[in-house]
C-alpha cells in the first residue's frame, strides 16, 4: 500500500497548492497550464495507444464494446452524481466542484500505470512505478486544482480506495501481470488518456467515463485470444 499512500498525498499536496496560489494567478497562465497538461496528456496518451500497433485493432474493438456497456451502466453520470453528493454533504459551494473531481479521477486512475503498479506494490513490493506515477500526479494536481477548484483534492479518495484496493486484491490478480495483458491495457489505457487529453484541451466532450469498461475488454480479451 506504500505506493498507493504516496500517490494519494502527492494528490492532495499538489491540490493543496494549486488551491493556494490559483485564486493569485492570472486568468490567461491559468488557461495556459491547463492546455499545457493537456497537450502533454495527450501525447502521452498517444505513445501508449501506438505503443503496440498490432493490437491497436483490437483496442478499437474493446473500445466500442467498452462504450456500449458504460453507456448502458451510465458511469459517467453516476460519477458526476457522486462528486455532486460530495460536494452536498461537505456543504461545499464551488460551482465547477464536480467537474475537477471527475475530471482528476479519471486522469489519476484511467491508465496502464494504476493497474500495474497497483499490482506490483501488492504482489512483490515494487513502489516504483506508483512512485513515478505520484510523481506525475502531483505535478497535475497543481494545476488542474488551480483551474477546476477543490474538486481536485477530494478525487484523492479515489486514488486511495482503487489503487488500494488494487494492491490488496494483487495476490488473486497475479495473472494481469502477463505481458500480453499489459499491452493490451496499455493500448486501450493510451486511448483513454488520449480523450482525456482532448476534453482538457476543450476541444470536444469525450464521455471517458463511459469508455472506462474497454479496459477489462481489454484484459478479458487478451486472456482469451
Amino acid at each position: 500500500m506504500l505506493g498507493t499512500l504516496v500517490n494519494t498525498a502527492t494528490v492532495i499536496v499538489g491540490s493543496s497548492i494549486g488551491l493556494t496560489i490559483g485564486p493569485r494567478l492570472p486568468a490567461r497562465l491559468k488557461v495556459t497550464l491547463m492546455k499545457s497538461l493537456g497537450l502533454a496528456t495527450v501525447v502521452i496518451g498517444l505513445n501508449m495507444a501506438l505503443a503496440d500497433r498490432q493490437g491497436l485493432l483490437t483496442a478499437i474493438g474493446c473500445l466500442l464494446l467498452g462504450g456500449i456497456l458504460g453507456e448502458l451502466l451510465d458511469i459517467e453520470q453516476r460519477l458526476n452524481r457522486l462528486g455532486d453528493w460530495l460536494k452536498q454533504r461537505l456543504r461545499i459551494g464551488a460551482g465547477n466542484f464536480t467537474e475537477g473531481f471527475v475530471t482528476a479521477t479519471l486522469l489519476y486512475l484511467t491508465g496502464a500505470m494504476t493497474l500495474v503498479g497497483s499490482i506490483r506494490d501488492g504482489a512483490v513490493g515494487d513502489h516504483s512505478i506508483l512512485f513515478l506515477k505520484a510523481l506525475l500526479d502531483g505535478v497535475a494536481s497543481i494545476a488542474l486544482a488551480s483551474s477546476l477548484g477543490v474538486g481536485v483534492l477530494f478525487s484523492a479518495l479515489s486514488v486511495l480506495l482503487v489503487q488500494g484496493g488494487i494492491t490488496l486484491l494483487a495476490a488473486q490478480l497475479l495473472f494481469l501481470s502477463e505481458p500480453a495483458v499489459l499491452n493490451a491495457v496499455d493500448t486501450t489505457g493510451g486511448i483513454l488518456i488520449l480523450g482525456i487529453g482532448i476534453n482538457l484541451l476543450e476541444l470536444g466532450h469525450v464521455p471517458v467515463g463511459n469508455l472506462l469498461p474497454a479496459l477489462f475488454c481489454a484484459i478479458i480479451g487478451a486472456l482469451v485470444l
